[in-house]
């Protein structure tokens, strides 16, 4: 999702997944226990110690979906024959190419499916646990209510553990809407790479500062239903999005 990495710090979280290196800033967890704390709040009821139980959860589901999710982008990168490193930084990660050079030898149609390739992981999950559920017959508490609704999920028996169906609502919330938001055309989330090399494709002259304005729109609007809806954290999201739209023009608009 993002494009910038942090320095690292004795504290970080290092591994290497399917021999692709593995750094977990400690402001990520610091970050994901910020995103999680009210809905932590709302499931534990003012049981405090559900909240820290519920809290731990989720942040265990944020890390596990951000690196399913920059997993897919490092796969990607090694189809198209680059090494890349991933990097779990405060608010979303980054897959980091070894060459960055290299960019300039991959077609846009590449680049698209990098880009993609990010959101596409998250949502096979969601596909995977909901299959899994009804296969076993259970009800799913998917997050799209008229989805649910039409496809039946609401149906079938419930889960035997409050925990357990509460962690499958932290997973399929973080792994359907996390990646829909991310595919809005916003640069530099994915969304917002992929409308830049489709304009490419396009043969748009300036794709870049073309998807920085439409940025700008898309970032602005978000934040506004965000602020009007109560979602506070993505409303600041989208405007410091939108403001770095703004900034990579470097000027007035043309």
């Amino acid at each position: 999702m993002f494009t910038t990495e942090p320095q690292p710090t004795q504290a970080d979280l290092n591994f290497r997944l399917l021999d692709i290196p593995v750094r977990v800033s400690v402001w990520f967890w610091a970050a994901a226990a910020l995103l999680g704390w009210n809905i932590s709040q709302a499931f534990a009821g003012g049981n405090q110690r559900q909240l820290l139980g519920y809290l731990i959860t989720w942040m265990g589901v944020v890390f596990v979906s951000i690196l399913v999710h920059e997993m897919g982008h490092a796969l990607a990168y090694r189809k198209f024959g680059l090494d890349s490193r991933v990097v779990l930084v405060h608010f979303g990660g980054v897959t980091i190419p070894a060459r960055w050079g290299g960019r300039s030898i991959r077609s846009p149609l590449e680049r698209i499916a990098i880009s993609a390739a990010g959101p596409l992981a998250q949502l096979l999950v969601t596909v995977a646990l909901v299959g899994l559920m009804k296969i076993g017959g259970y009800r799913v508490p998917f997050p799209i209510e008229s989805i649910g609704k039409m496809l039946g999920l609401y149906d079938g028996q419930p889960l035997p553990s409050t925990m357990l169906k509460n962690t499958l609502a932290f997973l399929l919330h973080v792994n359907v809407f996390w990646p829909l938001l991310n595919l809005l055309p916003v640069p530099p989330l994915d969304g917002g790479q992929i409308m830049r090399e489709g304009l490419l494709l396009g043969g748009v002259r300036d794709a870049s500062v073309a998807a920085a304005k439409v940025g700008i729109i898309t970032g602005a609007g978000v934040a506004y239903w965000a602020f009007t809806n109560g979602q506070e954290y993505m409303a600041i999201l989208f405007v410091v999005l939108a403001v770095s739209c703004y900034q990579s023009l470097r000027g007035p608009w043309r």
